[in-house]
């Protein structure tokens, strides 16, 4: 899955209502400012643990190069989003930079009745939504080395034009601010191994926990 962008803007930001799940399974919600590097964490930790899953986003926006669709994201149409909004298919979505971004309800329940562990790669918003209906869900959020650092990740990437790179970074600080109200683990992205190290123990802990 692609760094999904961050900041979502206008009022549209809703979550339905997720039924009991009865299985054993984890949610973990995984956030961060774009271009920390929390995808590729993640991807990482899906190969060290094999009862991890990532939930795979639906979007409206065009496939970037080198995105595999279902894999990256489920690239559809805004009328197809709408779709899955009206039959309440989504857990949660909103619109991000003029793109509908949206996580699948069915993926999240499939996977906690199989008694899995799955990442949901969502901003502080919706983590804060998410964790209201999985109150058990693991919170990590992903922090850059220092603002500097960040800046210079998002500049390398060449995804954005200059005043789109600066909106993602003012995004950033604010996201991160909220983060130390609502996050129980913060991890540091200095490093790759490291980060990946870090949070496959984070999760490694909690499911354990959750077994005795």
């Amino acid at each position: 899955m692609s760094d999904r962008p961050d900041k979502r803007t206008g009022s549209e930001h809703r979550i339905k209502e997720a039924k009991n799940i009865n299985g054993k399974g984890t949610v973990v919600i995984v956030s961060g400012p774009s271009a920390v590097g929390k995808s590729t964490i993640c991807k990482e930790v899906v190969k060290r643990l094999n009862y991890v899953q990532i939930s795979v986003s639906v979007t409206t926006r065009a496939k970037a190069q080198g995105e595999v669709d279902g894999v990256d994201y489920r690239f559809i149409s805004k009328q197809q989003f709408d779709e899955q909004i009206k039959k309440g298919l989504l857990l949660e979505y909103a619109d991000v930079f003029g793109h509908m971004y949206g996580t699948p309800k069915s993926n999240v329940d499939q996977a906690l009745r199989a008694g899995k562990t799955i990442i949901l790669e969502i901003d502080v918003q919706g983590a804060k939504l998410a964790k209201a209906i999985y109150p058990e869900a693991v919170m990590i959020f992903i922090l850059p080395p220092s603002h500097a650092d960040l800046a210079k990740r998002l500049n390398n990437r060449n995804r954005d034009d200059d005043e789109a790179a600066e909106k993602r970074l003012d995004a950033a600080g604010t996201e991160i601010a909220a983060a130390w109200q609502y996050y129980k683990y913060m991890v540091i992205n200095e490093d790759l191994k490291h980060a990946v190290n870090e949070m496959v123990q984070i999760i490694e802990q909690n499911v354990g926990e959750k077994k005795q």
